[in-house]
């Protein structure tokens, strides 16, 4: 049993989400009200050098106040695929091009108040193109080697979740 939507308001229309305020009765009788993102879902990228080497940026991130360490990632624009999100994204934002993708899977990063969902991508046998940053994007590209870009994230240095579970992923896959 799912909860019963008893009436929406917008709050707040941006330029990436919405947010609004959902009046809901739970399946066990309680109503609340809960104020949720809507998201229109995003693509991110684990682009492998080779075996050993990944390629990570390192971007502002004004909502936290610092630079963090990250695989490469967009939202998707109105009616774009997942794929075809993640292929502009990684030229926009490193300025590689791949010619082999493969599926690592989707994950919902903030389940509590958004329906933001990711799907994350393997990224190989990449050349070299000219990066395309937006205006608002401000990274530096970096090729880490692969065990290092792991040990980043047990030692907490890499502490975004699409990242964590791009590189985990990826990992698997390669069964490196």
């Amino acid at each position: 049993m799912f909860a019963k939507v008893n009436h929406t308001k917008l709050i707040h229309h941006g330029r990436v989400f919405k947010l609004i305020t959902e009046n809901i009765t739970l399946p066990n009788d309680t109503t609340i009200d809960l104020d949720i993102i809507r998201h229109p879902g995003a693509a991110a990228i684990v682009p492998m050098i080779n075996n050993k080497e990944v390629v990570l940026i390192k971007q502002y991130r004004h909502a936290v106040g610092k630079y963090i360490w990250e695989i490469p990632a967009g939202t998707l624009a109105e009616g774009e695929s997942p794929i075809e999100c993640a292929k502009r994204e990684i030229v926009e934002e490193t300025g590689f091009h791949a010619n082999i993708w493969k599926e690592l899977g989707e994950i919902t990063p903030l389940p509590g108040y958004s329906d933001e969902r990711i799907q994350v991508f393997l990224a190989s046998d990449l050349l070299e193109k000219e990066q395309k940053l937006d205006s608002d994007e401000v990274l530096n590209v970096h090729k880490i080697n692969f065990d290092e870009a792991i040990n980043m994230i047990l030692d907490g240095t890499i502490q975004d979740a699409k990242t964590i579970f791009g590189l985990f992923m990826a990992k698997n896959k390669l069964k490196l």
